[in-house]
This record gives structure tokens, sequence and C-alpha cells, in this order.
């Protein structure tokens, strides 16, 4: 089961407006080369972890997907991927340094959302 910090941000990523959606994961993009790729990499997560993860963001964005594409072609997948990075960092902040978790949630703290600090 996801713990409370993954749960509740999926939640507020499932209430983010599209604009908001398209900016972060523009965002997550850009930061991809200044760390976030490595960043991601060090997210470790379970299959079982990453999988329960995943379900929840699909099952959080689907009945949005129409709303998302209309807005932006491809937003749904896009904001399903950066949601997911960013809640595999929220779930497994531990194997993260401040840094590598700083630029895996920014993107999303841009546009609004709470995320846990880093416990460093």
């Amino acid at each position: 089961m996801l713990d409370v910090s993954a749960r509740q941000f999926v939640e507020d990523g499932r209430g983010l407006s599209p604009e908001s959606l398209a900016a972060a994961f523009d965002r997550a993009v850009a930061l991809r080369r200044a760390g976030g790729r490595e960043a991601s990499r060090a997210t470790k997560p379970s299959a079982a972890e990453n999988s329960e993860l995943e379900r929840a963001v699909r099952s959080a964005l689907l009945p949005r997907a129409e709303e998302l594409n209309a807005f932006r072609d491809g937003l749904h997948a896009d904001a399903k991927s950066a949601l997911m990075i960013a809640g595999r960092a929220i779930l497994k902040v531990e194997q993260l340094s401040a840094e590598q978790y700083h630029v895996l949630v920014e993107p999303f703290v841009e546009v609004g959302v709470d995320v846990p600090a880093h416990p460093g």
C-alpha cells in the first residue's frame, strides 16, 4: 500500500488544471538536464511499490484523459510520466539526497503542490 505522502501527492496532482500539469511536465523535462535524469535513476521502488503507484496515477488521470489531451496533444501521457517521477521521489525520499529530491519534486512545488520535506 502506498504511504500517506505518496497517496496525497497523487490526489493533489489529480486536481491540477491542465495548464499546471503541462507546466509541471515542461519543467520536469527542463530539469532532466540539470540532474533530473540521474536523480530519477536513484529512486528504486520495489516492483510492487512501482506498480501500485502507477495504478494510482493511472486511475487518477484516466477520467481526465480527454480533457488533458484537448488542452495539449499527449498531455495525458506527459502528466502520468511527471506524476510517476515525482511520486517515486516522494515514495523513496530516503534513497535521495536533498538536491536529487528537490529536482524531482520542484516541478510540482512550482505549480502549488505541497510535498513532504526531505528528511536530511
